[in-house]
């Protein structure tokens, strides 16, 4: 597939600003074939100024809404209904380089795989706090893909679903499970940073919303069926502590 075509989605809700430059960095990338998505949970601030502003840069690869929604998951199962590409991902940080969509579809291509994934940087401003090194694994192990980094082909949600929208910080996880607990689904491993998180979001910004997503985490466990879910609770908990003691590569 020469020129698989890629969905970017971001989900927003009164953060203009922060839109802005993240519509910059998609604008970046050197890949050409990408549709771009905004899902807006219609703003009350001039997010659909800027939205506007924006969509004769993007030439009309620009799509977007602006209406209510119930929470972040609902607002990516939208954008993923609406998408019309071959490889779907989301978009809320800032990406390592332009390189990456076109390194992702590359390696899609060649290994011939149902998506892919690398690692990332969380952000405290310009600081790197942690470094989240993925390699390939197993969940029954406590390994999962970093969700900012994880592009699927539209296929894959044909076949499974979307997220489920009650759950407040895991679906991600969740979905995750879901789609790779028998090993049907397969996905490339970028060895390279992909993304630079900003430190602080849902499941990250205080202790008592990581006790809620581990919460959350296990109850996904449970719901796929997996065995052994405590272990994988607490195997997966090291991993993550271990993120603030990996050394980032030299830039």
């Amino acid at each position: 597939m020469p020129d698989m075509k890629v969905s970017i989605i971001t989900t927003t809700y009164n953060d203009a600003e922060n839109l802005a430059a993240i519509m910059e960095e998609i604008l970046k990338q050197d890949y050409k074939n990408i549709e771009y998505i905004v899902v807006d949970g219609k703003s009350t601030d001039n997010t659909l100024e800027v939205l506007k502003s924006y969509q004769p840069k993007f030439k009309g690869k620009l799509r977007y809404i602006s209406e209510k929604d119930k929470g972040i998951y609902d607002a990516l199962n939208k954008g993923i209904s609406m998408a019309t590409g071959d490889l779907v991902g989301c978009c809320f940080d800032k990406f390592a380089d332009s390189h990456v969509i076109s390194d992702m579809v590359s390696v899609v291509e060649r290994e011939g795989t149902d998506g892919v994934h690398g690692d990332l940087y969380y952000m405290d401003g310009e600081k790197i706090v942690r470094y989240w090194k993925q390699g390939q694994g197993d969940i029954r192990r406590g390994w999962m893909p970093g969700h900012p980094t994880l592009y699927l082909k539209k296929k894959v949600y044909d076949q499974y679903g979307l997220y489920k929208n009650d759950y407040r910080i895991s679906a991600d996880y969740e979905y995750m499970i879901r789609i790779l607990k028998d090993n049907q689904v397969k996905l490339s491993y970028l060895n390279r940073v992909l993304i630079y998180m900003s430190h602080g979001g849902t499941s990250t910004n205080s202790l008592s919303s990581y006790i809620e997503g581990l919460k959350e985490g296990h109850r996904a466990l449970k719901e796929n069926h997996i065995k052994f879910a405590w272990y994988i609770d607490i195997v997966r908990t090291l991993r993550v502590l271990l993120q603030f003691v990996n050394r980032p590569p030299k830039k």
